[in-house]
């Protein structure tokens, strides 16, 4: 009795390869936002991928699109990613400032070796872009560079900024520090109230 042959499917052919990095990244130009989206879900795939996910958020004008980007910068967290959401905290478009925010807030050993340099820029919106951001971060350094701000900047919606994320997150390290923020602020008398909420919050006298 002959053998029959195993009836085996060509290599394969059970499903389609998946594309290429090139194919994604031109894809990533498809006048269909569903095609954009498809695209950016699939070069989750790509570790290096995550550079060019961020250069193409800045100018993806779909919201859809941006939302799936994002998700895929999340699941690639690098250096390289947060080296590339970095500078779209100085965008004008604030739903950009924000995104990125909330993205680089997944990413907290990542952003550790850059919250030096975003606190000292020179632009004072950069530095409440990265306050907002370490008022959410999952650090534990986050309440000391909050104080730190509240201690040393000398912006004052900068600070206040950091008073209202240490009101949520500070501990009692930053409660020198708030106290003594009115008197660095002597004419601004809403920081004084604002302090003190978040003194008492954080549990201090």
């Amino acid at each position: 009795m002959a053998l029959k042959k195993p009836n085996h499917a060509p290599k394969g052919a059970e499903e389609p390869p998946h594309a290429d990095l090139a194919a994604l990244t031109a894809a990533l130009a498809a006048p269909e936002s569903a095609e954009r989206r498809r695209a950016a879900r699939d070069l989750g795939a790509f570790p290096e991928a995550g550079p060019l996910l961020c250069t193409h958020l800045a100018q993806e004008p779909a919201t859809s699109v941006r939302a799936v980007i994002l998700t895929t910068l999340i699941r690639l967290k690098s250096p390289a990613v947060v080296a590339g959401l970095l500078p779209l905290l100085r965008s004008e478009d604030s739903a950009l400032r924000n995104a990125a925010i909330e993205a680089l807030q997944e990413m907290p050993a990542e952003v550790e070796p850059h919250v030096a340099d975003l606190l000292a820029d020179s632009d004072s919106d950069v530095r409440i872009m990265a306050v907002n951001m370490l008022s959410l971060l999952p650090h534990p350094k986050a309440p000391d560079w909050l104080a730190a701000v509240v201690a040393r900047d000398a912006h004052i919606n900068v600070c206040a900024a950091a008073v209202d994320g240490l009101a949520e997150i500070g501990n009692e390290s930053a409660v020198a520090p708030l106290q003594a923020l009115a008197a660095r602020f002597p004419d601004v008398p809403f920081i004084r109230f604002a302090a003190a909420a978040a003194i008492r919050r954080i549990g201090g006298s």
